[in-house]
């Protein structure tokens, strides 16, 4: 936990790692009434089972509902049992398995090793190829829980949802149902992250706070619990996880919505219930508030800008404004990432996306930008009516003609739009992409994350920064008093 190192906050604070070992010790000499788990992110619900074990009481969600949440043979029949949809699935222990499991579920699938934070060497693959490429199937198989590897039906075009709540083991108070501006796919900490939903119709939302109610009582969960779900492009709504924790969104919540989410949950970790803590009606905030990721790319010469299951960012924003446009554009800025008003954008788009990119790319005509693009990208766009100056690739170019490349050195381009083929690291996108980063130019990689960009640069407006306590009281929201 990284909050809490200002000594000034805390009554003591030991640097320590968060294993069992350590943790034990600093309880023998603290000999504390309770421990409170929660707060620490994913390592401490994993010494759940230590710290009971050796005498101490947890408080808040008791480890046996920790347990079933973690296990996924467990949270799967829990889900099965109460008719909740989650994708396919299987464990392996080698890459031959994951293949056959694959194969059983269908392609894309997400490879995801076991006992690994941010989503560390996670892939999604589309062929047995892919899978079996994968680093944690390549070792030798190996037993036991960690050896094994979690094959997942992955749900492309999926809007992903995050959902906070409060729960005392019987009642659930849903604080919050935020999208993603990213596809399923991409890193829930490197994604912007919209409140309220804008995608999601009012029926999508009743039953997604529904299925949160379900699970916070099915587990038990008393204080915090984080939900991961995804909508199909048909509507379906899938559970990918539940975390009977404080989420990274919580401080975001908690700002955009005036609700004091942590002290709620510290006064439900010793016994209070929901009606006792005087919370504000259940509904989505007035305004429109984004958190935005920061990415430490342009410090890091040679990265590669990508985004994908591999959580990436070393920071958050967070914006607000009374319209979406706005408070995207003026999370984008807070971020470092200043999206341009005019000039020329260059765009790069995977075969199968480039019928997407189509009214991205009129819009942006439309508001007077330049588009130049690789040579199938403009045709599609040219057989659209789309004007563009198509430019050659890197691997495409004659001796002395100009490239893309060249486009972004000498600083003609202020907006680059390019979506990945493949892995490859050293192909013509990651050069594109390089060279983006080297100038400082704006570098979008997924057609959700440049939908929402261009639809912040066609409609963001001007408006007076307030600070977030003018914002609470000019929209009528106040924090719930949660005090003893």
């Amino acid at each position: 936990e990284t909050v809490s190192t200002d000594y000034d906050t805390s009554d003591r604070l030991y640097f320590e790692p968060l294993d069992a070992e350590s943790v034990l010790a600093v309880c023998e000499r603290e000999r504390p009434e309770g421990v409170v788990i929660q707060f620490g992110g994913q390592t401490p619900l994993k010494l759940a089972r230590a710290i009971e074990e050796a005498g101490y009481r947890i408080l808040g969600t008791p480890y046996e509902a920790v347990d079933l949440a973690e296990d996924r043979e467990r949270f799967a029949g829990l889900l099965r049992a109460h008719g909740l949809r989650s994708p396919a699935w299987g464990m392996a222990t080698s890459a031959e398995e994951a293949v056959a499991i694959a194969e059983e579920i269908g392609y894309p699938v997400l490879i995801r090793p076991s006992y690994v934070l941010g989503g560390r060497a996670m892939r999604i693959c589309y062929s047995a190829e892919e899978v079996r490429a994968v680093p944690a199937l390549a070792a030798e198989p190996r037993s036991g829980a960690a050896g094994r590897v979690l094959v997942d039906r992955f749900l492309e075009n999926a809007v992903e949802v995050d959902v906070d709540a409060l729960c005392d083991g019987t009642q659930t108070y849903v604080a919050a149902v935020m999208q993603h501006v990213e596809e399923a796919g991409v890193h829930s900490g490197d994604s912007a992250c919209v409140l309220p939903a804008p995608s999601l119709t009012r029926e999508q939302t009743v039953e997604i706070e529904r299925i949160v109610r379900v699970l916070g009582r099915a587990l038990g969960v008393v204080g915090l619990l984080n939900v991961q779900l995804a909508v199909t492009a048909e509507g379906e709504v899938y559970v990918l996880e539940a975390n009977p924790r404080a989420s990274r969104t919580v401080p975001f919540v908690s700002k955009a919505t005036g609700v004091e989410l942590v002290a709620a949950a510290c006064r439900l970790s010793l016994g209070a219930r929901l009606e006792e803590l005087g919370l504000p009606p259940e509904r989505a905030p007035s305004g429109w508030s984004v958190k935005a990721a920061v990415l430490p790319f342009a410090r890091f010469p040679g990265s590669d800008p990508v985004l994908g299951p591999e959580m990436r960012s070393t920071g958050e924003v967070m914006a607000s404004a009374a319209d979406l446009p706005t408070a995207l554009d003026k999370a984008e800025r807070a971020a470092g990432r200043r999206l341009p008003r005019s000039g020329a954008v260059f765009i790069s788009i995977r075969p199968p996306d480039q019928p997407a990119a189509v009214p991205i790319a009129a819009t942006l005509v439309g508001l007077g930008f330049t588009l130049y693009a690789t040579e199938g990208t403009a045709a599609t766009l040219a057989a659209a009516g789309i004007e563009v100056e198509p430019v050659r690739k890197l691997s495409e170019a004659r001796p002395g003609e100009p490239t893309v490349i060249d486009l972004i050195r000498r600083g003609r381009c202020d907006l680059v739009i390019n979506t990945p083929e493949g892995r490859n690291a050293r192909s013509d996108g990651y050069a594109i992409r390089e060279a983006a980063l080297t100038r400082r130019v704006p570098c979008i990689t997924t057609l959700s994350g440049a939908a929402a960009a261009v639809h912040a640069i066609a409609n963001a407006r001007a408006e007076r920064a307030l600070s977030l306590q003018e914002r609470i009281d000019a929209n009528g929201i106040h924090a719930a008093r949660t005090s003893a």
